[in-house]
């Protein structure tokens, strides 16, 4: 029997946005392969605002180790060349004033082992987050039963919905872990 619960559906909600943030996370993670998702949180000054370096311009991988951005307005060249050596990518760009290279090198045993240690560093603080959600969807059913909203039958089918809930989100973060270790590792 499944009881609908506003504690249950929040932390439902809260957990999955925790997981949609790993993935973004885990793919922010160069594992030795160009990848376009690297770039999105590099924000360039585009006429005033903020905006992430895959909006102003084409991104592609013609090769597995370089990235090359074709921008829509060249004028804005030297702005995401700034904003490339100011992020946290490690990587010089290149320009021939048309186009911008992002040359990956190739990624050492050691480095592999950092970036497998960062991972499981980001895939740790989504675990504790889903928990963190689950202890607060816990403290409120307790108190609607507490204040009589809930009888105890009501009580234990919710904490154990949001229990199973907790386990299936802290299995998903271990499989998105499991699945970037492999690609960080395979050379």
């Amino acid at each position: 029997m499944k009881i609908e619960h506003e504690a249950l559906t929040k932390a439902e909600g809260k957990m999955e946005k925790s997981i949609e943030n790993l993935k973004r996370e885990l793919t922010s993670i160069r594992a030795g392969r160009a990848n376009a998702h690297l770039l999105d949180n590099i924000m360039v000054d585009y006429y005033g605002a903020p905006t992430p370096v895959s909006q102003v311009g084409n991104v592609s991988a013609p090769e597995p180790r370089l990235l090359v951005i074709s921008l829509w307005d060249p004028s804005m060249l030297h702005e995401v060349e700034k904003a490339i050596q100011k992020s946290d990518l490690g990587i010089n760009p290149a320009n021939d004033g048309k186009v911008i290279r992002l040359a990956f090198p190739e990624v050492t045993g050691e480095k592999r082992q950092e970036l497998v240690k960062l991972a499981k560093k980001k895939a740790e603080e989504a675990k504790v987050a889903i928990r963190s959600i689950r202890r607060d969807a816990n403290e409120a059913i307790k108190k609607d039963k507490k204040s009589s909203v809930l009888t105890e039958d009501d009580f234990d089918i919710i904490e154990k919905e949001v229990q199973e809930l907790t386990d299936k989100m802290t299995k998903k973060a271990d499989e998105l872990l499991a699945l970037k270790e492999k690609e960080i590792t395979e050379i």
